[in-house]
Formats: structure tokens, sequence, C-alpha cells
């Protein structure tokens, strides 16, 4: 009905006479796709040398799901039920290769992909991927590599959705998407430019099992490394040996967990800090805090001896150092895993052990690593100086989240609530904030009254934007109940780095209100899309006196992981580039 609609409106145009033969034209662009049948437990795909087995040599499952269909027949009883198989689930593969040389076959975007060697970086800021440590230490490590410009840089991206929008329906599939960053800044992220690799079927989210669906997609990249694939450049005209390589992971904190391999729900879960975090479960509040953020200071800082003020203690720990991928694969020696639902780590099927007890004993690696990444099959992936990137977009919004919500007395989302004050006199500090014998306490200085939440919801609740560069926010602003709701992600960060500063003023305590600045400030600048490295020094040293700040007045519930993350984003903008290169908002979108 399409193509008839089309043949009236454009009569001059050759289109395909019937949906079939559309199916013919496209095909001759050779972006075909596969599907693979996979076990419906993750366990193993029915691929390659496993592609002719009828069940799952891991949990026995069956390959198909049985399914009845009506066939019409002229017996008497008129009608007869048939079973057909099914695949029980399928793994939709686009393979990579003809995809990357397609690139190579328009001559302006073959001239395209060569950017990142033949345009010159005069003022030796960070304005592209090119300009970080990670990629230089790369072409250092492998110049073999980086004497071709035309071979592929890629980011791996991934993240989960319910495709059936906003229907009660449960239900995760996970694409898997691939961005060249031999494309300039104006291109490497566009939707242009993005390339499908995967879509992992539902309904429940793979989760760890995800390395299995990766596995197509892991060979063609080895291939890609090693041997390369004849290309034809449309630029020179000239056929070369096109090689990929993956530079580094995209995905928000739960996804980096399950791409890497790295447990993030125990009192260890900093990536960056390893097994050198300073995670401390809370009794009454039953979660996780991150604070100790001294540590990052200069060791002849005051705020280190300051006991009053933090936690009781004096702080003498050095910063931690982020691990190469060597120790890491030294760290996953023992760990052994089977793949697949109802299957897992050696040590880690157990209940989470929510003591809060150190992670330094001798079964520490096995409770934290929950497998060897798959992506460690790639020769050259424990070299990567920056593997899976800390994502800037959902930090930001849940710092927002504590701040604003912890601001309003939310019930539900504060951070400062009954039980945050009873874990304060557990740990012994800030005895004026302690509950009495009526469980009742005294606000706390970060805590707005009402007249008071009158006037920070009025500024975002009047606040004129132009259109398209953010929602409208007083629909998510309700001054009568004082409360926010429905607040995008890119809502939270035009906030934060335009508006929460101005809202702020007057209606809190200068201490807070210069603290919760700078950490706006914060997140306005390591999001700029051209950094300085000498900026950046100075940035890490604001934001770790920011965060030592905030321990000051803060309770230990408001330091999630989120708000530790923060103290790690500098670092990865040195080595990685700017953060709009490595953040969820395009795949998201």
């Amino acid at each position: 009905m399409v193509l008839d609609l089309l043949k009236e409106a454009f009569t001059q145009a050759r289109l395909p006479g019937s949906f079939n033969d559309m199916k013919k034209v496209v095909r001759k662009l050779g972006l075909t796709s596969e599907s693979i049948h996979a076990c419906p437990n993750d366990c193993m795909l029915f691929w390659e040398a496993n592609a002719e087995r009828e069940i799952c040599k891991v949990c026995k499952a069956s390959r198909w799901k049985e399914t009845t269909s009506v066939k019409s027949t002229r017996t008497e009883t008129g009608s007869e039920k048939i079973k057909s198989k099914a695949p029980a689930k399928v793994l939709r593969y686009f393979p990579l290769k003809p995809r990357l040389q397609r690139l190579f076959m328009s001559s302006k975007t073959a001239t395209h992909m060569k950017w990142h060697a033949t345009s010159s970086n005069n003022d030796g800021k960070l304005q592209h991927p090119r300009d970080g440590k990670a990629w230089k230490a790369f072409d250092q490590k492998y110049p073999e590599f980086a004497s071709d410009p035309r071979n592929v840089r890629l980011g791996l991206a991934t993240d989960g959705f319910n495709p059936f929008g906003t229907m009660s329906v449960n239900y995760s599939i996970w694409p898997v998407i691939l961005f060249p960053y031999n494309f300039p800044p104006w291109m490497a992220m566009k939707k242009t430019s993005t390339t499908l690799s995967m879509v992992i079927p539902g309904k429940h989210m793979s989760g760890n099992d995800i390395d299995v669906y990766l596995q197509p997609l892991i060979k063609e990249l080895k291939e890609l490394w090693s041997v390369g694939i004849k290309t034809l450049d449309a630029s020179t005209k000239q056929t070369f040996d096109m090689r990929a390589a993956i530079m580094w992971t995209i995905s928000d904190f739960p996804g980096l967990g399950n791409l890497s391999g790295w447990n993030t729900y125990t009192t260890a879960t900093c990536p960056s800090c390893n097994f050198d975090g300073s995670g401390e479960r809370l009794r009454h509040g039953k979660k996780n805090c991150f604070m100790g953020h001294r540590r990052f200071l200069p060791q002849d800082h005051g705020y280190r001896q300051d006991k009053i003020n933090f936690d009781g203690k004096i702080e003498t720990r050095s910063s931690p150092t982020t691990l190469s991928g060597s120790t890491v694969i030294h760290q996953l020696e023992k760990v052994n895993i089977t793949f697949g639902k109802n299957h897992g780590v050696v040590g880690v099927g157990k209940k989470r052990d929510r003591s809060g007890a150190s992670v330094s004993d001798s079964t520490s690696s096995t409770q934290q690593w929950k497998k060897k990444s798959i992506l460690f099959e790639l020769s050259y992936w424990e070299f990567v100086m920056i593997r899976h990137n800390l994502d800037v977009m959902h930090i930001e919004k849940n710092v927002f989240d504590n701040l604003v919500y912890t601001f309003l007395d939310d019930k539900k989302k504060s951070k400062d609530n009954l039980s945050a004050r009873k874990d304060l006199r557990e740990l012994g500090i800030r005895s004026d904030l302690w509950p009495d014998d009526n469980e009742k306490y005294k606000a706390a200085c970060f805590t707005l009254d009402n007249d008071r939440k009158d006037i920070f919801l009025s500024v975002l609740k009047n606040v004129k934007l132009t259109d398209g560069y953010a929602s409208n926010l007083s629909t998510c602003v309700d001054v009568k109940s004082r409360k926010i709701s429905g607040l995008k992600s890119h809502d939270c960060h035009v906030i934060m780095r335009d508006l929460l500063s101005i809202a702020v003023k007057n209606v809190l305590p200068t201490h807070v209100t210069s603290a919760i600045v700078e950490l706006c400030y914060f997140f306005r600048d390591i999001s700029a899309r051209v950094l300085d490295n000498d900026e950046l020094d100075k940035l890490q040293d604001r934001i770790v006196l920011t965060l030592c700040h905030m321990e000051m007045f803060f309770p230990p519930s408001f330091f999630t992981m989120m708000v530790h993350l923060v103290v790690h984003l500098t670092e990865e903008a040195k080595l990685g580039g700017p953060v709009p290169f490595r953040w969820m908002y395009p795949i998201e979108r």
C-alpha cells in the first residue's frame, strides 16, 4: 500500500512493484542481517559449532518453543491443529565488516574518516578523543595500526529499553551500537554515523550474560584487528586493508558492571578505586555510602587532621590509583563462571554480605569480579587506558536528585531522614543532629522551610527558555504542593548548569550555597566541548575541596556511589577527551 501511494505521488520514480522486490533492492547494498538462535536462559548461542544442536549444552533447555496453529482442511472436522517449531530466543546480528566498508564508498565520507590524522590541533586543547592520553598511548603501543589513518577507531555503547513504550509490559531489549571516532567532532556522535551491531532480545535483561551475545561481534573485531578486510577508498580510488579497534565502551553504571564484570552493588563498587575503595554500609539506612574524599587532598592539607568536622578520624591514606588492564587480568585469574540463568561465578552465587566488612580478604576478587569480560579476548584490550567510561549524564542526574529532594525534604527521596540521623549517632559524629528519645530531630542547615521552598520552586517554575533548549520546566514544578517530578536527564543538566546556582541563592546558608555553586560550575565545565589540561587540574582540586565541604554538613547517606564518581571525571576527561563523545545522551536519544 505504501508503494502504491508513492507511485501515485512520484510518477517518474522507478519504484519496486512489491515488498519482496523492494527487499531485493536493499539486499544488493550488502547490509544484511543474521538471525542467531539463543538459549532461552542466556547460556549459549546455537551458532558455529553448536548450530545444529537442539538443546542447550549447559541447562538442557530446548532450542524451540512449541506454537500451535490452525490449518483449514476438507475433512469432516473442518479444521486441524498442527504444532510448528519456533526459536525460543533470537539474536539479530548485523555484520560489521560491510558496514565499515561502506564508510569508504563515498569520497566525502572517506575523506572525513581521515580527519583525526589530517586535521591539526594548534592550541593543544582537548577537542576530540584523538587529543586524549588514551588515544595517544594506543598509537604508541601499536604504531602499525596508527600508521594508516583509515583504520577505524570505534566506541561500543549499549543500553536497555522497553520497545512497548508506555504500555504496561515489562520487557527489556539491548541494542549494541558502534560509533566511528575517525569522524570530525561535528559528525562522530550523530545518528547518521552510528552503526547498529546487534539487538539482544528480552524479555529480561541479559545482565552478566551479555558476553554470550557479544560473541559474533568479538569474532569480527578479532579478524578486523589481526587480518583486516580489503576496502576501496573512494577518495583515492585505491584498495587498502582496513582494520578496526574498540577504544572503550559507553553505558550507564549498571551497564558498566555488565560489560566489565565488576560488581556494582557492594562497598567496593567504584571501578576506578577498585579494592582500594572506601565504602561503608549504613546499618539504619541499609545503603552503602562512599565518603573519605579527604584522601584525594595533598598530604599536608589541614583537612586531613580535622576529626571533628568529618568522620572523627585522621585521614592518612593516599588517593587510589586506577589499575592497568594487566593488573585486572591478574585479579581475574581465580574467577570462574558458567553463563546463563541460575549459573554464576564461583563464590558469588551466595547472598551478598551486607555487614560492610572490608573487601581485602582472600575471597575479595571472586566477590567483586563476576566474570572476565569477553572484551579481553581482543589482544589490545589489556593495554587500553580507559576501557569503560563513567557516564556523566546519569551521574549528574543522580547528584541533582540527591541535592534537590534533600533540599525539599521529600519523604521518599530525601537523603536526610530518621535513618540517616540514626546512622550519624551510630558513627558518633555531629551530635547536634542526632534524634532524641522520641525520634524527633531538628532541621539541618540544608533543609528549606516552606517559605524558602516557595522561593526556590518559583525560580524554576517561572524561568523562560528558548525552544529546544530544554523541555517545559514549569510543568514539572508544583509550587502548591512543593514538589518536583517528571524531570528528564537533560532537564537536570540544564538546571545544574544554568539555574540551580541562582535558585539556591539567598535561601540557604552561605557555606551550603558556595558548595552547591561549585558543584554546578564543575558539571558546567566538565561537560564543555573543548577542555584544557591545565584547567582540568584546577578543576580536580576544586571538586575535591567541594566534596570535602559537603561532607561537613550532608549526612553519610547523601554520598551514594554516583556522588563519589564525580571525583574521577576529570581524570577520565584527560584520558578520553571531551565528555560529549563519551556520555549516554546520543545513545538514549
